[in-house]
């Protein structure tokens, strides 16, 4: 029997990629399989969208064939200078989407498919209506980790049973027990949007509906989370956990851009983990004094370094972080040149291009799982910085809970959703990137075991490629 998945990514290159990932995965271990990804666009107001985004979707259209089909909705303009919550968005694409679904598995066409149920992105939750209108089961993707995952679900299950609020915790609870953590969670490390009366009920609401799903595909490896898989094992009415990942875009593209190509021949010049990368995501930008602060502690250390320098965005919520106009305005005198030959600051960097490169010893990360799962895949120990969203849960888990990373500070105040955050010292920094340069580190043999057990997880057999089948097979059932 040949059945049909729909696919449902959210908005943003970021997802969209892995979202197309993991569905080659998936047809490619199944011949009866096919799959249908429509892309709901960026809002055309929104700053978030770029060329690299627009050309990726164009190359997916005509990329189109028998077994996995992209469909691109269109979008009214958006006109209102504030753009509305992504929500809010999302849930207005429902009758487009439910028309796309409804054309290709029309019954009266003789090639329709049977359709097998929905898989949707996290932000896109809200698209089970849409599964449910046409009986079929609705899985989600979700392209954090299992601990955050965990804790928002024992939040929500505190809030709704017990009423306890995490936004009004009393200054006497310092730590928070987790089932998907070995260890006690500092409160101070909690997330913005946990703490703020006006997040929270976002996700709450968000972990409620998680709960109605048929299954959640984790972008995790069994071997890297043993203990936050643990929970959905145990029968707390949550849905079942494939941990699927890693999932990631790691084929270098034929790029031609000439500025690229220089950064990556410069790498190839450089002895091998000599070179500590600094990249902070499409989101993370610095203030000049957080600026001057990174610059010191790289003159000190010495180190080899290639730094991808971004301004802060004057807001966050709607502006994305942009280039410096004049690097040398915001940096200490003279700090061009005394790093000439050791170092090169750069505006976008290609990250995964980068972290390929035998001559990346270390990498300052603003703890995006994305790019923490990229750089364990290359075997890369990390210096966490969280700036925003989830980063302080995932910057805890890699240096508390695994040990695969080192810290510039146990506690970050602050968070860029907030519109603030807590000036990293040059001492801090430095001491970290020492740490995580040292050879033959704990935290290095560390990463590299975990390194091998990550590719090994997507061989045959391997965890992930097991889970994999697993979902397969679930979803065989539900059609039969």
């Amino acid at each position: 029997m040949k059945m049909e998945l729909v696919f449902i990514p959210s908005p943003g290159i970021g997802h969209l990629r892995s979202t197309v990932e993991l569905a080659k995965r998936l047809i490619s271990n199944d011949y009866r399989l096919s799959i249908t990804v429509i892309i709901i666009p960026y809002p055309s107001s929104s700053g978030d969208v770029n060329d690299g985004e627009t050309t990726y979707i164009a190359t997916l259209m005509t990329a189109s064939q028998d077994r996995l089909i992209y469909e691109a909705i269109s979008v009214e303009n958006q006109l209102t200078a504030d753009p509305e919550p992504p929500q809010v968005y999302i849930e207005k694409q429902k009758p487009q989407v439910r028309d796309v679904v409804a054309r290709i598995f029309d019954s009266t066409r003789v090639d329709s498919r049977r359709l097998a149920g929905f898989v949707v992105d996290m932000f896109c939750s809200s698209m089970i209506d849409v599964a449910n209108e046409f009986g079929v089961p609705c899985y989600m993707v979700y392209t954090s980790n299992a601990t955050f995952l965990g804790i928002s679900f024992h939040l929500q299950q505190m809030y709704d049973e017990n009423k306890y609020d995490v936004s009004e915790l009393e200054d006497s609870v310092n730590e928070l027990e987790f089932p998907c953590l070995t260890r006690s969670y500092p409160v101070k490390c909690l997330p913005h949007f946990f703490t703020s009366k006006d997040w929270l009920p976002f996700f709450l609401a968000q972990a409620r509906c998680f709960r109605k799903m048929k299954g959640i595909l984790v972008n995790t490896v069994a071997e890297l989370e043993p203990q936050a898989l643990k929970m959905f094992n145990n029968g707390d009415n949550l849905p079942q956990a494939y941990p699927v990942g890693p999932v990631l875009h790691v084929e270098n593209s034929s790029d031609d851009d000439e500025k690229q190509s220089e950064i990556l021949r410069w790498l190839d010049e450089q002895p091998p983990k000599s070179v500590v990368f600094l990249c902070f995501g499409s989101m993370g930008g610095f203030n000049e004094e957080q600026t001057r602060e990174i610059a010191i502690a790289l003159d000190r250390s010495g180190y080899r370094f290639l730094w991808s320098l971004r301004r802060a965005s004057p807001n966050f919520l709607t502006e994305r972080p942009g280039d410096y106009t004049n690097v040398e305005e915001v940096l200490p005198e003279g700090f061009l040149d005394r790093t000439m030959d050791r170092g090169k600051i750069i505006g976008w960097a290609p990250q995964v291009a980068v972290l390929e490169k035998p001559a990346i010893g270390g990498f300052v990360t603003h703890c995006g799982w994305n790019s923490m799962l990229e750089s364990l895949w290359f075997g890369v120990p990390m210096v966490t910085w969280p700036l925003y969203a989830e980063q302080k849960i995932n910057a805890f888990e890699m240096v508390e809970e695994l040990g695969l990373a080192v810290e510039i500070r146990k506690y970050f105040r602050g968070d860029l959703l907030a519109g603030e955050m807590e000036i990293a010292t040059a001492e801090d920094i430095e001491r970290a990137i020492r740490r995580v340069m040292e050879q033959d580190s704990e935290v290095r043999n560390r990463v590299k075991e975990m390194a091998e057990k990550c590719h090994v997880a997507l061989m045959d057999g391997g965890s992930s490629q097991v889970a994999l089948q697993t979902f397969i097979q679930d979803v065989t059932e539900n059609v039969v």
